[in-house]
């Protein structure tokens, strides 16, 4: 696969973590209001609300600097798709002991099982491509040294 659909990808799913944080950050009451079944998991919490939005700017900050630096990507990548996939587990587990029914896991899907999902999917094209770029030659010079 070419490197420009994960990068694409990533930079997709930094800027929605980044307006989203943002929204919760600057707006928590209007974001509380706005997200389908928010206002169904419990009273509204404007602290609670920044709390999760400070972490969807750190999601975002990950996934975009990941992009911009390699060396970094596979840590950066990693700690968001954990935070994404516990985050979508939790919900799972919502719905297991009876707090939401189970049309929340179909409504929530798109905003928080397929994020981690995606993210977690480039963490592996990142352990992948990290791997293969191990392996490569940096330079003439090293590919000289290589057979010497």
């Amino acid at each position: 696969m070419s490197r420009g659909v994960p990068l694409l990808l990533a930079a997709l799913l930094g800027l929605g973590a980044a307006a989203n944080g943002m929204f919760m950050l600057i707006s928590p009451a209007n974001w509380y209001f706005a997200v389908p079944g928010v206002t169904n998991t419990g009273p509204f919490n404007q602290h609670f609300v920044r709390d999760i939005g400070l972490i969807f700017l750190l999601v975002a900050m990950a996934m975009l600097t990941g992009i911009a630096r390699p060396a970094a990507r596979l840590s950066l990548w990693s700690a968001a798709a954990l935070w994404l996939s516990g985050h979508a587990l939790f919900h799972f587990w919502e719905v297991a002991v009876g707090i939401c029914g189970t049309g929340a896991l179909a409504q929530d899907f798109p905003a928080v099982t397929l994020p981690a999902i995606l993210t977690t999917a480039l963490a592996l094209w990142a352990w992948r491509d990290t791997g293969r770029e191990r392996c490569r030659p940096n330079s003439a010079e090293d590919a000289r040294a290589a057979q010497g």
